[in-house]
């Protein structure tokens, strides 16, 4: 891992089917990031295509079927147009550059997370975990990457995912010294603050169980689709190897650094968990 890594957590409004005023929004918001000195900047989950909201209020059959379509029209693949544009943000501000959409794989969508560099395309995480009410448009994904960059080792779990410990963990089996959770989570009573404390404390969990630096931000905004409407609060934190808070949670953008010698500190206390492991003892997890 880099000595420090400053990184900037965005929560970040856009609008499903709208890709291309939401890659213009991004491009925005990257350009201030890299202003602010950042080398790593984190979007939310499905931050380029938009979050189709999934409490309708009216005719159930009729609110499917549109928006469905809607999640068809928006998905895009990978590597495509969205990803190339989202490369050449990176390219043209220096930063790595973490984003969201809807991919089309063909008979199925994946709600899946990319990473990208100057140098382009460098991996995909498709949400593992599909919480109910998301479950008619898209398919859970299986293999989680993790991507060694000149920043340090990266994965990303999405939303749901950061609440299962089995998420990061494939992440940290890898080496994963930087997670990043990206969220779209509306926790009453729908305030920044309501978010924090719904997702701080798996969070926490995550990063002391792992030994990992964890990057979190959540959706903002409103969101109109199929007759559907949802708001998001936003919301943003930054936490260490020992799970300790290192910045946040705020409502808005969040710039902090992650310094290599944290994590060396942690990894080396003689109570690490991670160092604990049993996965000798652990077979029956994948047979129940």
């Amino acid at each position: 891992m880099q000595d420090v890594v400053r990184v900037a957590a965005i929560p970040f409004h856009s609008q499903p089917g709208e890709t291309e005023a939401n890659l213009a929004r991004l491009s925005t918001e990257a350009r201030a990031a890299a202003a602010a000195g950042a080398h790593l900047a984190l979007l939310p989950e499905l931050s380029l295509t938009g979050f189709i909201p999934n409490h309708p209020t009216g005719d159930h059959n009729a609110w499917l079927r549109q928006a469905l379509a809607a999640a068809r029209a928006a998905a895009q693949p990978i590597p495509g147009p969205a990803t190339d544009a989202l490369a050449r943000i990176a390219s043209e501000t220096g930063l790595y550059l973490a984003a969201g959409l809807l991919e089309d794989t063909g008979n199925v969508l994946h709600n899946t997370h990319v990473l990208v560099g100057p140098e382009g395309l460098l991996g995909a995480w498709r949400k593992l975990h599909v919480p109910m009410f998301e479950m008619p448009f898209y398919n859970g994904g299986t293999a989680l990457p993790v991507v060694a960059t000149p920043l340090g080792r990266i994965g990303i779990n999405i939303c749901f995912d950061a609440l299962i410990p089995e998420s990061t963990r494939l992440l940290a089996v890898q080496n994963a010294e930087i997670v990043l959770f990206p969220f779209a989570a509306d926790p009453a009573p729908g305030t920044p603050e309501a978010w924090a404390a719904w997702a701080q404390p798996a969070l926490q969990a995550r990063c002391v169980e792992n030994g990992i630096f964890g990057i979190a931000a959540n959706y903002l905004g409103h969101v109109q689709c199929a007759g559907a409407e949802q708001s998001f609060p936003g919301g943003a934190a930054v936490f260490g190897p020992r799970g300790n808070l290192i910045a946040g949670p705020t409502a808005g953008t969040l710039v902090a650094e992650l310094r290599r010698d944290e994590l060396l500190s942690a990894r080396a206390e003689p109570e690490a968990l991670f160092r604990f492991r049993r996965p000798e003892i652990y077979g029956p997890l994948t047979r129940l």
